[in-house]
C-alpha cells in the first residue's frame, strides 16, 4: 500500500514509518520539523528513513491547504496515519494559537485531502488528554469526555468530532486512538523519561510534580505502533447495534472508531524514577513540586476494545522500556560509564 504518514520525523510518526518500511509498504511522511524541540533528533529519524528507496518525505506545514491539497492529488494515497500535531499539556497553557492551527485547521486539511481523494482508512492521534476531569479508572472508550482540563486536550477531542462528520457525511472510514504517555527510543525530549535521563547523567535536580504521587500508563512505543499498524489494517465499519437513544461515545452508526491505547499497568511516577536510576546506576535530587495546571494526576487505559477487534497486546514492563531507552540515549549522546560517574 502507499501510505501517508504525517508527522513522519516525529517520535511515534519516525517508528511507525520505519515499521510499514520494513514490511513492505510505500510511505509518504510529511513533516514541517518545527523547532518545538531539539531539529536534530526529527532530522536523525528522517535520515533513517531516507535509507529505505520506497519513502519520501514532505516537508510542509498541514495548515498549508493548496499543498496538502496537492499533495494528496498527486500522490493518491490508499491510508493515512495522521500523527502530526502540536503536542503538549503545558505549553498549550503558553501557546494555545499554534494548537489551533495545527490540531484543527490542520487536521481538516487532511479529512478534506482523505474525502476527496478516496483514502480507505484515516487513522488519527488522539490522546489520554481527552478524559481531563473523568476520575473513573480504568479511562473508557464509553465514557463522557467533555471536560477536558488545557486546550491541547479540547483539540484532540475537537479532532474525534470533526472525524466523526466525515465518517457520516462522506462515509469516510476513520479510527482515532488515544494514546497513553509513549516512550521509548528516539523519544521526544520535553518528556519526562528524555528529561529525567538527562538531568540525573549531568548530576542536576529533576523537578517531580504532585510529589511523585500521580500514576501514569506509560506505553512502550513499539507496542503503540504495533497498535497503530494493527488499527490501520483494520478499516473501520459501523456498529449496526449502535442507539441514537443511548449513544456509546466510542463507535457510531458511521464507519468511526474511538479505541485507548496504553499499557493497561499505571505505574506511579515515583517508580518510574527508580526505575531510571536504577538503570543509571545513580540517584536523582528531586524538586517535589505540585501538580502543574492542565495536567490529570492519573491515567490508566481500558484497551478492550482494541484487544478485541484487533488483537492488541502490551507486551513491554516499564523496567524493559526503560532500559532500551537508557542504552539507546547513552548509545546516541556518546557517554560512557566514566562520564555518567564523574557527572
Amino acid at each position: 500500500m502507499k501510505i501517508l504518514v504525517t508527522g513522519a520525523a516525529g517520535f511515534i510518526g519516525f517508528h511507525t514509518s520505519k515499521t510499514l518500511l520494513e514490511r513492505g509498504d510505500t510511505v509518504v511522511g510529511l513533516d514541517n520539523f518545527n523547532d518545538y524541540y531539539d531539529v536534530s533528533l526529527k532530522e536523525t529519524r528522517a535520515g533513517m528513513l531516507d535509507e529505505f528507496d520506497s519513502f519520501r518525505m514532505v516537508r510542509m506545514e498541514l495548515a498549508d491547504r493548496d499543498g496538502i491539497e496537492k499533495l494528496f492529488r498527486d500522490e493518491r494515497f490508499d491510508k493515512v496515519v495522521h500523527l502530526a500535531a502540536q503536542a503538549g499539556v503545558r505549553y498549550s497553557i503558553e501557546n494555545p494559537h499554534s494548537y489551533i492551527e495545527s490540531n484543527i485547521v490542520g487536521t481538516l486539511h487532511i479529512l478534506e485531502g482523505c474525502r476527496h481523494n478516496g483514502v480507505q482508512h484515516l487513522v488519527y492521534a488522539s490522546s489520554s488528554s481527552v478524559y481531563g476531569a473523568n476520575t473513573a479508572m480504568p479511562f473508557s472508550i464509553h465514557q463522557n469526555v467533555d471536560h477536558p482540563l488545557a486546550l491541547y486536550g479540547a483539540t484532540k477531542k475537537a479532532n474525534e468530532l470533526m472525524a466523526h462528520t466525515y465518517s457520516n457525511l462522506y462515509g469516510l472510514p476513520t479510527t482515532g486512538l488515544r494514546f497513553f504517555t509513549v516512550y521509548g527510543p528516539y523519544g521526544r525530549p520535553d518528556m519526562a523519561l528524555f528529561l529525567f535521563t538527562r538531568a540525573i547523567i549531568a548530576g542536576e535536580p529533576i523537578d517531580v510534580f504532585n510529589y511523585g504521587k500521580h500514576r501514569r500508563d506509560f506505553t512502550y512505543v513499539d507496542d503503540i505502533v504495533e497498535g497503530v499498524i494493527r488499527t490501520m489494517d483494520h478499516t473501520a465499519e459501523p456498529n449496526e447495534e449502535w442507539n441514537a437513544a443511548d449513544p456509546d461515545p466510542g463507535t457510531s452508526s458511521a464507519p468511526y472508531r474511538i479505541y485507548n491505547i496504553g499499557n493497561q499497568q499505571p505505574v506511579e511516577l515515583m517508580h518510574y524514577i527508580e526505575v531510571i536510576e536504577h538503570c543509571l546506576g545513580r540517584k536523582a535530587e528531586k524538586n517535589l513540586l505540585p501538580l502543574q495546571p492542565g495536567d490529570v494526576p492519573d491515567t490508566y487505559a481500558d484497551a478492550t476494545d482494541l484487544a478485541t477487534d484487533v488483537g492488541y497486546k502490551p507486551a513491554t514492563p516499564v523496567e524493559e522500556g526503560v532500559r532500551r531507552f537508557v542504552e539507546w540515549y547513552l548509545d546516541y549522546y556518546n557517554i560512557d560509564e566514566n562520564e555518567r560517574a564523574t557527572n
